[in-house]
C-alpha cells in the first residue's frame, strides 16, 4: 500500500447554520479542517496509508482535532503535542451574489509557534512514497518556512515525491513574502497544484484574456501558465483548477494537467454548491491518489476533478467519498439519481 505524509495546520471551524450570517443565529457549528488535513482525509477514504503531521495542544480541543482525523483512518502518531491553542477560522457561507467570508483567529496556534527541530523528518518519511504540503503552512511564519524546507530536503534524500498546492492566502502574508519563500521551496517540488489566481499572486504568472471576477476564463491561456511554471522550477507535472464563478452557489468547475508533453483538460461540471471550502484540497487528494494508482494524465485529471465536484456537495472541510463514487462520476454518471 502506498504511503503518504501531509504537513500543515488543522483548525477548529466555527460556522453559522445553513446560510445565516455571523450571529444572525445564536449557534455556531463546530468541525475541523485545514488544507493538508483535508487532503489526508481524502486519501484515507481512498484506502491509502496516510499520516498527518502537525502540532496540537494536549488539551481537550487539541485531542478533538486528533480524533476527527482518526475517525477517517488518518495516522496521527506523528503529531507533536504541545502549545496552548488550536487555530480557529470562522466561516460564513455565501449565497447567490453574496460571497462566503472566512475570518482567521490562528495567530500563535501550536503549529504556528512550533520550532522546526520538533519534527523528526527522517523518522516521519521512513517507508513513505509521497509528501504533500501547501503554501498555507509556510505562510504561518518564518519558522514554518524552515520546517517545510527541512521536510522537503529530507523527502528528497529518500526519493519521496513532493506535491505542493500554492494556495496563496493574502490574509497570512504578502505577495512578496510568498514569492520569496515559495521560490525556494518549489525547487524541491515534483507536482505543483495551482488555481486560476495562485500563479499570478505568488509568481506573477497569469493567463491572458482572463477575468476571474467577470466569469471569463481563457482556458488555453493556462497552457502558458503551466509551461512557465514547469520551465521555471522543473516540475514534472502542473495541475491548474479552473473555476468559473457564476454566483456563490453556482460554479463551472474543470482543471488541466500538464505533464511536460501533453495538456490534458478535464470535462467541465456545473456545480450547485453546498459547501465549497476544501474543494481545492479534495482536488489535490484526488490527483495524488490517481497518480499513485498509475493512472495516465487524462485519467488522473478526470478523477481529481470528479472528486472535487463531489466535495462541493458535502458540508464541512472533509471530502467523504469513496473511489467508486468518484470513478462513477468521472465515468459520466452525474445524474444524481437515487441509488437503490
Amino acid at each position: 500500500m502506498k504511503k503518504v505524509v501531509t504537513f500543515g495546520e488543522i483548525m477548529l471551524r466555527l460556522a453559522p447554520n445553513g446560510y445565516y450570517r455571523f450571529f444572525q443565529d445564536d449557534q455556531l457549528q463546530a468541525t475541523f479542517g485545514g488544507g493538508e488535513a483535508n487532503v489526508a482525509v481524502s486519501l484515507a477514504n481512498y484506502g491509502l496509508d496516510v499520516s498527518f503531521v502537525t502540532k496540537l495542544p494536549s488539551h481537550a480541543i487539541g485531542q478533538s482535532a486528533v480524533n476527527s482525523l482518526r475517525k477517517y483512518g488518518v495516522d496521527t502518531s506523528k503529531i507533536v503535542r504541545g502549545g496552548d491553542r488550536v487555530g480557529i477560522y470562522f466561516l460564513e457561507k455565501g449565497a447567490s451574489q453574496r460571497g462566503s467570508v472566512c475570518i482567521y483567529d490562528r495567530a500563535h496556534s501550536a503549529i504556528a509557534d512550533a520550532q522546526p527541530s520538533e519534527f523528526d523528518w527522517d523518522s516521519i518519511f521512513e517507508g513513505v512514497d509521497w509528501f504533500h504540503f501547501t503554501g498555507i503552512t509556510p505562510a504561518l511564519g518564518k519558522n514554518m518556512v524552515e520546517a517545510c524546507r527541512q521536510a522537503c530536503i529530507a523527502a528528497k534524500k529518500r526519493g519521496v515525491k513532493i506535491s505542493c498546492d500554492l494556495n496563496y492566502r493574502g490574509k497570512l502574508w504578502t505577495r512578496a513574502e510568498a514569492q520569496e519563500a515559495m521560490t525556494d521551496l518549489c525547487q524541491y517540488v515534483d507536482v505543483c497544484i495551482s488555481n486560476e489566481e495562485d500563479a499570478k499572486d505568488v509568481f506573477g504568472i497569469e493567463a491572458e484574456n482572463t477575468d476571474i471576477y467577470g466569469g471569463k476564463l481563457n482556458k488555453d491561456g493556462y497552457k502558458s501558465v503551466a509551461k512557465q511554471l514547469a520551465d521555471k522550477f522543473g516540475f514534472e507535472k502542473v495541475a491548474i483548477t479552473l473555476r468559473t464563478s457564476i454566483s456563490a452557489n453556482d460554479n463551472d468547475w474543470a482543471a488541466m494537467l500538464y505533464d511536460g508533453e501533453n495538456y490534458c483538460f478535464s470535462k467541465e461540471y456545473h456545480l450547485h454548491i453546498v459547501d465549497r471550502v476544501g474543494g481545492g484540497d479534495s482536488f489535490g487528494g484526488g490527483l495524488i491518489y490517481a497518480l499513485l494508482s498509475g493512472k495516465d494524465s487524462q485519467q488522473a485529471i478526470e478523477f481529481a476533478v470528479a472528486a472535487s465536484a463531489l466535495k462541493h456537495s458535502i458540508e464541512g472541510d472533509y471530502n467523504m467519498v469513496t473511489v467508486s463514487e468518484v470513478e462513477k462520476l468521472a465515468g459520466g454518471d452525474g445524474s444524481g439519481r437515487v441509488q437503490r
